[in-house]
């Protein structure tokens, strides 16, 4: 491309940049309500606190927060002013994991009026990737999507997949068998983890089958290219001005077409790699759509491709369109944007938190043996056939490992707090006015490693701690948590439509794994770093996605 046509980073920074110095200018004449909320000195004027809360190693960062400033802290942001290039945010931004107050957010705000959306970043960033999508819309939009995608994740369209559910992980199982015959193996664990998640939600979301799950057979290019994102967008993490001033302001740049113009004129490698993740996993997604709709349409349920037996969620979805008229269809771009966003969730989320769950049961051979000998006894006493749903559900051990590893991996309104802060001032602080515009961050770590409400150890891998009476202290705290009083899948209309859907996989996954195979950790060092979505790897100081595991038969 000739040097007249290229366009590099810094050009896309010149109109944004004059842009957010008029919106800083107008926001030093506005004194921030929240100045009396006590929170960190932020290291930069320029970036505030934001490159130390989004680092991949923030761990510690998010932990001497809770511990310093509780439940709640004010955050300082760009410029010591602007957190979020959407708004014009007054000084501050309010860092929360207060029960009362995400009981707020997520439950009586959510339901009485639109007060909380995402932050104009996260929605830039998702209508780019997925093209919309129920992630990015909000208000009446997001509950009529809603309330067209719950019905297909229902417990009973769930356990209507529990067949394809076993043979989909009973072929990655039967690989590490293979493997494990000559002794212990050290085998990628997460790369199987991710292929077993695509090929599930191809299955069940599409009616179409990635990949063959065979110990020679490759990963279908569409999941790998889903499997870039999150180490690309790594590496710009640090750039705090790139993500939270220019990405939004370029998604509101002129049409998609002139958009698309820019991008093809950058040749930053990171932008060009992006572009064709972008362009692969979208022309897939295009193919698969149209195989589906035109195999319905003439009258054959089952594309050449189509294996989900009936119950994939876009199957169900054309075949509903078909009989309603024209003007209340749902566009191709739609279901093209949920294909993707439902693609991203069912393979991401659960495969980072299946991966965590198999990394601590080799740290814990105790817990694991245990888990083994529950699994096997269950099997004996059904005559060695899999496990049905209810039988699955009603294993305690197994719900326990499951349940505890996703307890530890995240306009003006007044904002009820359940435990007073004590103010810069010495006064003790029982609300909050959010001034329009304010970013709040709500922790999830935070609220599931709570000690005032999980007790002493909640910072403790333990699963024992489902095998007995929850403390009064978590149940009063009304935390507002879809599942088991956490909040990994987050609640009210913002919850996780498809976490039935996620723990029937971990908890399958790990029976039949757990039951076979032993585990144990090899002799090198794994980073679970804080990207999006927490992701295993070797390597400290860059993302490159990874866990190896050794794996051995069970005795």
């Amino acid at each position: 491309m000739s040097s007249s046509n290229s366009l590099s980073l810094g050009h896309l920074f010149i109109i944004p940049a004059a842009w957010f110095c008029w919106r800083f200018a107008r926001s030093r004449l506005y004194p921030s309500v929240l100045d009396n909320i006590p929170g960190p000195q932020p290291s930069s004027w320029l970036t505030g606190s934001l490159k130390e809360m989004s680092s991949i190693h923030a761990w510690d960062y998010h932990e001497n927060l809770e511990k310093t400033y509780g439940s709640t802290a004010k955050i300082k942001g760009l410029f010591g002013k602007i957190l979020d290039s959407g708004a014009l945010v007054q000084a501050n931004n309010i860092y929360t994991f207060d029960p009362q107050a995400l009981h707020h957010i997520f439950v009586k705000a959510s339901y009485d009026v639109d007060i909380y959306e995402e932050s104009d970043s996260f929605v830039s960033i998702t209508e780019v990737l997925f093209g919309g999508g129920i992630l990015s819309a909000f208000g009446s939009e997001h509950r009529r999507q809603r309330k067209m995608l719950s019905p297909l994740f229902s417990n009973a369209q769930v356990r209507e997949m529990v067949p394809i559910f076993y043979e989909v992980a009973s072929k990655v199982r039967n690989v590490f068998v293979q493997q494990a015959q000559n002794g212990p193996q050290e085998i990628d664990v997460l790369s199987w983890v991710n292929r077993i998640a695509l090929e599930l939600i191809g299955q069940c979301g599409f009616g179409y089958s990635f990949d063959p799950l065979t110990a020679t057979s490759e990963p279908h290019p569409y999941g790998v290219a889903f499997k870039r994102l999150i180490p690309l967008q790594s590496q710009s993490r640090d750039n705090v001005l790139l993500n939270l001033i220019v990405f939004p302001f370029f998604t509101r740049l002129g049409s998609p077409q002139f958009r698309r113009w820019l991008v093809e004129c950058v040749e930053a490698p990171e932008v060009v790699e992006f572009r064709q993740a972008i362009d692969t996993y979208y022309d897939t997604a295009v193919k698969i759509y149209h195989s589906r709709k035109r195999a319905i349409e003439e009258g054959d349920g089952l594309s050449e491709d189509q294996i989900g037996r009936g119950v994939d969620f876009l199957g169900t979805l054309i075949r509903a369109d078909l009989n309603v008229p024209e003007e209340d269809r749902i566009s191709e771009k739609e279901l093209l944007s949920q294909m993707l966003t439902l693609t991203f969730a069912a393979t991401d989320t659960t495969s980072s938190a299946l991966s965590r769950t198999l990394h601590m049961l080799a740290q814990h051979k105790d817990v694991q043996d245990r888990l083994r000998e529950e699994v096997r006894n269950a099997r004996q006493n059904n005559n060695g056939q899999d496990l049905d749903w209810n039988e699955l559900d009603s294993l305690p051990y197994l719900d326990a490992v499951c349940k505890e590893t996703l307890r530890l991996n995240r306009r003006d309104s007044i904002l009820p707090l359940r435990v007073p802060v004590t103010g810069k001032n010495g006064t003790q602080i029982k609300s909050v006015l959010l001034p329009k515009g304010t970013s709040v961050h709500v922790s999830i770590q935070g609220s599931n490693r709570n000690p005032d409400i999980w007790g002493a150890d909640a910072a403790e891998w333990k699963p024992e701690r489902w095998l007995q009476p929850l403390p009064n202290t978590l149940t009063e705290a009304r935390v507002p948590g879809i599942y088991s009083h956490l909040l990994t899948f987050l609640g009210g209309n913002r919850s996780c439509l498809g976490f039935k859907f996620s723990e029937l996989e971990i908890k399958i996954v790990l029976a039949l794994v757990v039951e076979s195979l032993d585990l144990s950790v090899p002799d090198k060092p794994i980073y679970w770093q804080m990207t999006e979505i927490v992701t295993p790897s070797t390597e400290a100081e860059r993302c490159k996605p990874g866990l190896p595991l050794v794996v051995r038969l069970a005795d």
